[in-house]
């Protein structure tokens, strides 16, 4: 009788890891379908390199129109520049810039697709944008973040992103800032195999005199790879007594001229 109980539960457990290793693989199915999905987006590998000519070139970054108090607060910036005095802005002390200028730094960008999600890596500032694709809404109350909450979906191969929620750190443009209104709405797609376009669409009704558009190119480079970026590592830009950037090479008391001729050996 006692081996006929060993014999029994011993069957039990079987059946039950069985029936367990059943459930699991049934489990797998649903996240080994939504890997399959992914091979259906468009293929957006390697890493992504901003044409600097939309950025430096001429008439590369467009200037917004706005509204009479944010033109104002713009003027007064500009004018302060025109006297030469330190208008840098906070980036410059190793905050990240935020959205939407992070998407118009020099420096490369790499897309990683997961199911419900692209995961945009910056190599400015090391930054990270996450951008939902599970049919999740916008949060109504979100907290301020340099990237704000980003959702988005597929329309064919376009990817069509809606951001919001952004700190009071970040700025639209230099010496434009935003109110909590803002919103931004991308799209992106490929012009061509190794061209892909970013249209971004800047809309807020308290300071923008209507949307306000920037169209980046990116161009593909197999070869690449993202670096790590360490703003904080032997940065120079410290800030003054006032808080604002200002370049310290670090030369104080050093008598040396980084930009004097060489000195000849044994001098």
């Amino acid at each position: 009788m006692k081996a006929f109980s060993s014999l029994f539960c011993a069957m039990a457990i079987c059946a039950l890891s069985a029936a367990g290793g059943v459930a699991a693989q049934d489990g797998a199915i649903p996240r080994a379908a939504a890997y399959g999905e992914l091979a259906r987006l468009p293929d957006w590998g390697g890493v992504w390199q901003p044409d600097w000519s939309a950025i430096y070139g001429e008439g590369g970054r467009p200037t917004p129109k706005l509204l009479p108090a944010a033109q104002a607060e713009y003027d007064a910036f500009i004018a302060a520049q025109e006297e030469g005095r330190n208008v840098q802005g906070a980036d410059a002390n190793c905050l990240p810039p935020g959205m939407p200028r992070i998407m118009q730094m020099p420096y490369p960008l790499e897309f990683l697709f997961s199911p419900g999600r692209v995961t945009i890596l910056a190599e400015t500032y090391s930054q990270v944008r996450r951008i939902y694709t599970d049919g999740r809404q916008l949060p109504e109350d979100p907290d301020p973040f340099f990237n704000g909450h980003s959702v988005g979906h597929w329309e064919g191969d376009t990817l069509v992103v809606d951001t919001a929620g952004f700190s009071p750190l970040t700025i639209i443009a230099p010496g434009v800032e935003h109110s909590d209104k803002m919103i931004i709405h991308e799209r992106f797609w490929l012009e061509r195999p190794d061209r892909l376009i970013a249209e971004i669409t800047i809309t807020d009704p308290e300071v923008l005199d209507g949307p306000f558009v920037i169209r980046q190119p990116y161009d593909r480079k197999d070869e690449w790879e993202i670096r790590e970026y360490v703003c904080q590592e032997n940065n120079r830009d410290a800030s003054d007594a006032q808080g604002r950037a200002s370049i310290d090479l670090g030369l104080d008391g050093d008598g040396g001229d980084p930009f004097g001729p060489l000195e000849e050996e044994g001098e």
